[in-house]
């Protein structure tokens, strides 16, 4: 797909002001409407230094690549959304590819992988009332829990006023939790069902309503306890694309079908397919969601 980046390079440099016009012209919807399931591409992983997919140290360090394969993704019938921090929603914006998109504001995390100060989560890019000025229709936060570091705290409490926040503005905020841990010195997830249902129990009580919350949750076995604790609207995160393509649109095609479950946020899975075929997976994936494609 043909994209203009001499344009965005040089509105970046001599008009930045046509960021914002951008995003205030482009054409908006409603974020629940037809069969009411969402399919958002994620798009927020270098922010937080996750440039890696798979095997492939940089998958994502080449930003003009990782715009041409968003730009596809979107193009594609049953993508709702995107989901990215200020600089990937700039750029799309710029590019003229934000029309009729949900577009969810990462508020991105400060905790960057390796640091001594991970667990210390404090978001670093979008806040409520920017995305609230700029239009944005969606805000989206990650929660580690580690109970042994004491970063943890001001994470939730960060995120409980993000909520309130949210509330506040009318905006949806999806939050993303996991219990987490180091293992030899790194953050691990845990992605036991045990885990996931408490993580969810403990995000689903922050803030000081409740209204506007969403979760978004991994794919883990026993599915159906992790949606009986939660009466939340939930969407499905995809994660790395490490496993076999059939294995995981299959484990996606089953949670799904759950009551509770909304649709889809995937990202490197489906930007950076095994095969290369980004527009493919994407069909896929929007088939599972909007069964009327399938």
């Amino acid at each position: 797909m043909a994209l203009d980046f001499d344009r965005l390079r040089e509105l970046r440099a001599a008009d930045p002001a046509g960021i914002g016009r951008a995003l205030a012209g482009r054409s908006r919807r409603e974020v629940i409407r037809g069969d009411g399931r969402l399919f958002i591409v994620a798009a927020d992983h270098p922010a937080r230094g996750a440039i890696a997919v798979g095997s492939d140290a940089t998958a994502m360090a080449d930003r003009y690549e990782l715009l041409e394969r968003m730009a596809l993704a979107l193009s594609r019938p049953g993508v709702d959304g995107v989901l990215g921090t200020p600089d990937i929603i700039d750029d799309l914006a710029a590019l003229g590819l934000l029309d009729d998109k949900i577009v969810v504001g990462s508020m991105n995390r400060g905790g960057l992988r390796g640091a001594s100060f991970e667990l210390d989560d404090r978001y670093t890019a979008y806040d409520v009332a920017a995305m609230a000025r700029q239009g944005l229709d969606f805000a989206k936060t990650l929660i580690r829990v580690d109970l042994a570091d004491a970063g943890t705290a001001p994470t939730l409490e960060a995120t409980a006023r993000a909520v309130d926040a949210a509330a506040a503005a009318g905006l949806p905020i999806m939050l993303e939790p996991f219990m987490s841990s180091r293992v030899n010195g790194k953050v691990v997830n845990d992605l036991s069902a045990d885990a996931v249902i408490l993580s969810t129990a403990i995000a689903s009580g922050l803030g000081n309503s409740s209204a506007y919350t969403w979760m978004k949750l991994p794919v883990v076995p026993e599915m159906e306890r992790v949606m009986a604790a939660t009466t939340m609207p939930t969407l499905l995160l995809g994660g790395d694309n490490g496993g076999d393509p059939d294995e995981t649109f299959a484990s996606w095609e089953a949670a799904l079908a759950l009551p509770g479950v909304r649709g889809l946020t995937v990202g490197r899975t489906l930007l950076y397919p095994h095969d290369g075929d980004v527009a493919a997976a994407v069909d896929t994936a929007a088939g599972l969601v909007h069964r009327d494609l399938a």
